[in-house]
């Protein structure tokens, strides 16, 4: 199996005018992610992507335009998490009959305060029915699930299920947690979900990081990556903070999707599915600025593609 790392796109998800997923524009968008947009790999439907906005069958169908579209799927992972382990389960299944690199799992998030042992059992029946060759990153994103993977919950599924589980995204944003995730299970791979730490990724265990802002600062990321401890990747992990920071005064899913639309000359990028909403004008005008003294000003021409 594949194994992802590097600079990894928690990709953001075009929509049709109906609230759809516009298929054409996902597929167009993931290969300039590979291409232009300077990352290694594509983390699809996750929740930069809006996944838990869409239905079962609307996420499947977008799956197979982008497993059908020429891409390398070695170079994905693609989100599955939802409430209802049937749900979870045929995501998993379709993720690994298309040939998706793996499937990132979110803990079951409606009913909060499960036990330990609860969690454990939800992630094993994934495993279990979604049979052998399925490949598990877990999601640790508990600012929005309330639900989170402690690290001997993590450390306990992996020794039960010996390469079933791959890695995780740690999207809480605690550098402490996964340090000593990558550090006591050295078996999977661990990515944060901001570009901030591939500076210092081999010095904690990490595989690279997963992050929405590399959708729009992935060159930079890649910078920061490849020229890890020399000032030219210092200086490109710099530049690139500073455009995740901008985005993040914002809603960063909508920020992101607004300054994707100047990316790429397109102003249907901006739409939201609800409950989520676009950036109102003031804070369009706000964001415009930032950026204007920022390293995407200069590059947004030459990005597209």
């Amino acid at each position: 199996m594949a194994r992802l790392s590097g600079v990894i796109a928690a990709a953001a998800t075009p929509l049709s005018s109906d609230l759809g997923i516009d298929h054409e524009r996902l597929a167009q968008h993931c290969r300039w992610l590979l291409g232009p947009g300077g990352c290694d790999g594509v983390n699809l439907l996750g929740t930069t992507g809006e996944a838990t906005s869409f239905s079962v069958e609307q996420r499947l169908g977008a799956m197979k335009a982008v497993a059908t579209a020429g891409l390398p799927l070695d170079r994905f992972m693609v989100g599955t998490g939802a409430s209802a382990l049937a749900d979870s389960v045929r995501l998993t299944i379709a993720a690994k009959e298309l040939g998706f690199a793996g499937a990132l799992l979110l803990p079951p998030f409606y009913y909060k305060g499960i036990d330990d042992e609860s969690l454990s059992d939800f992630v094993e029946a994934v495993i279990a029915r979604a049979g052998e060759g399925a490949h598990l990153y877990l999601y640790h994103i508990p600012q929005n699930t309330g639900v989170p993977f402690p690290i001997h919950v993590v450390e306990r599924l992996c020794e039960r299920n010996r390469g079933a589980i791959v890695g995780l995204k740690d999207s809480f944003g605690d550098l402490a947690y996964a340090a000593e995730l990558a550090r006591r299970v050295p078996t999977i791979d661990v990515f944060p979900s901001s570009e901030g730490v591939l500076a210092t990724a081999e010095r904690h265990g990490f595989a690279g990081c997963i992050s929405a802002s590399v959708n729009v600062n992935g060159f930079l990321a890649q910078q920061a990556w490849r020229h890890r401890g020399d000032d030219i990747g210092r200086k490109a992990g710099e530049e690139a903070m500073a455009i995740r920071q901008a985005l993040s005064k914002f809603p960063l899913v909508a920020a992101v999707k607004w300054t994707l639309a100047r990316i790429h000359g397109d102003e249907a990028w901006g739409a939201m599915h609800p409950p989520l909403r676009r950036l109102g004008p003031a804070e369009s005008l706000e964001l415009a600025a930032a950026l204007k003294t920022s390293a995407l000003a200069d590059r947004v021409a030459a990005l597209r593609g």
